[in-house]
C-alpha cells in the first residue's frame, strides 16, 4: 500500500486530493493544524497529526517516515484584502512552512524518507503578462506575488538533493466551495456580474477534478520534476471566463466591472483579477496527462452542478 502525506487536507484543494487517494486505496496521512477537526472533515479513512505552528516549527516525524510521497498544499488564501501583515502571513504561509518541511525530511534517516515531494506553487510565479503563452521555461515575475512564488519554491526545490521534487504551479481552481470563482459567484447569481477591467485579460484556470488528478499524477510519474504547470490546456479571457458563468447560471453577465473597483475593495491584490496570464500545461500535455475538463463551458457547468 503507497502511503502519501498531504498537507494542508482540510483546504479546498488538499480535501479534494485525500478523497482521490482514499478512493484509489492509498493510505493517507493528513497534517493539519488541527488534527481532531481534520479527521471529522476527512472520515476515518485518514490518518491525521497536528502541525500546529508551520511557519516555525517542523511537523511530526512520525507522519512523514516511511511515507512514499509528501503533497504539500499549506497556505494562507491569496483572494483576501492586501495589507503589510497579510502579506507577510501569505509569505510566510508558503516560504517557512516549506521550509520546515524540508527540515524534518532532511533529519529522517535516509531509508526512511519520501521519494517524491509534490510542492504546491502558483501561476503567479510569472507576474502579470500579455497575451503571450507561457509554459514552464519563462522567467519569473517581479511583483510580490511572483517574489513569493519564487521564494516558495525555492525551499521547495532545497530538497532536490534527497528526493524527487516537482513543483505544481497551479492557476485558478474551478470550486464552487472556496477560491476566485466562489467569490464570484454572488454578483453573477444576482445578475449583476461582467467582465473585469474591459475583460480582455488572461484567467488560466483548473476544475479542481484535475488539479488534485494532477497533483497525483506528479506523485506517480518520475519524469515530473522541478516546475509543472497545472492549468487547463486552454485558458480564457476574463471576458469569456464572465460569459460562460453567465450562461451556466442562466443569467446576464453584461455589467462591466471597473478596475478601480477591484482596488477600492481588495486594495493591491485586485491586481491579480485586473492583469492576467496565458499559461499553459506545457509538460502535462507532453506526458500524456488527460484533462477531464479541458474547456471553460462544460468546466463551469460541472462545477455548478
Amino acid at each position: 500500500m503507497t502511503v502519501i502525506a498531504v498537507t494542508g487536507a482540510t483546504g479546498t484543494i488538499g480535501s479534494a486530493v485525500c478523497q482521490r487517494l482514499a478512493a484509489r486505496g492509498d493510505q493517507v496521512v493528513a497534517l493539519s493544524r488541527d488534527a481532531e477537526r481534520a479527521q471529522a472533515v476527512l472520515g476515518s479513512e485518514v490518518t491525521t497529526f497536528g502541525w500546529h505552528d508551520p511557519t516555525s516549527s517542523p511537523p511530526p516525524a512520525q507522519a512523514l517516515a516511511g511515507a512514499d510521497a509528501v503533497i504539500h498544499l499549506l497556505g494562507e488564501p491569496i483572494a483576501q484584502r492586501w495589507n503589510e501583515r497579510a502579506k507577510q502571513r501569505i509569505r510566510d504561509s508558503r516560504v517557512l512552512s516549506t521550509r520546515m518541511l524540508v527540515a524534518a525530511l532532511r533529519a529522517l534517516p535516509q531509508d526512511e524518507r519520501p521519494a517524491v515531494l509534490v510542492s504546491q506553487s502558483a501561476t503567479g510565479y510569472y507576474g502579470p503578462s500579455d497575451g503571450r503563452a507561457l509554459d514552464e521555461a519563462a522567467p519569473a515575475g517581479t511583483d510580490f506575488l511572483a517574489r513569493v512564488v519564487v521564494d516558495w519554491e525555492n525551499e521547495a526545490l532545497a530538497a532536490a538533493d534527497m528526493t524527487r521534487v516537482a513543483v505544481a504551479r497551479t492557476g485558478v481552481v474551478l470550486s464552487p466551495s472556496g477560491g476566485a470563482l466562489a467569490k464570484m459567484l454572488p454578483p453573477f447569481k444576482l445578475g449583476v456580474g461582467g467582465p473585469v477591467a474591459g475583460g480582455h485579460q488572461y484567467v488560466s484556470w483548473i476544475h479542481l477534478d484535475d488539479e488534485a488528478a494532477a497533483l497525483i499524477f506528479c506523485v506517480d510519474h518520475a519524469q515530473a520534476r522541478g516546475p509543472v504547470n497545472l492549468t487547463a490546456p486552454n485558458p480564457v479571457d476574463n471576458g469569456e471566463l464572465s460569459r460562460g458563468l453567465g450562461r451556466a447560471l442562466h443569467r446576464p453577465a453584461m455589467l462591466p466591472v471597473p478596475g478601480f473597483a477591484l482596488g477600492l475593495l481588495y486594495g493591491e491584490m485586485g491586481t491579480i483579477v485586473t492583469t492576467g496570464q496565458r499559461v499553459l500545461p506545457q509538460r502535462l500535455l507532453e506526458w500524456g496527462f488527460e484533462f477531464s475538463q479541458p474547456e471553460i463551458e462544460p468546466a463551469l457547468h460541472a462545477v455548478l452542478s
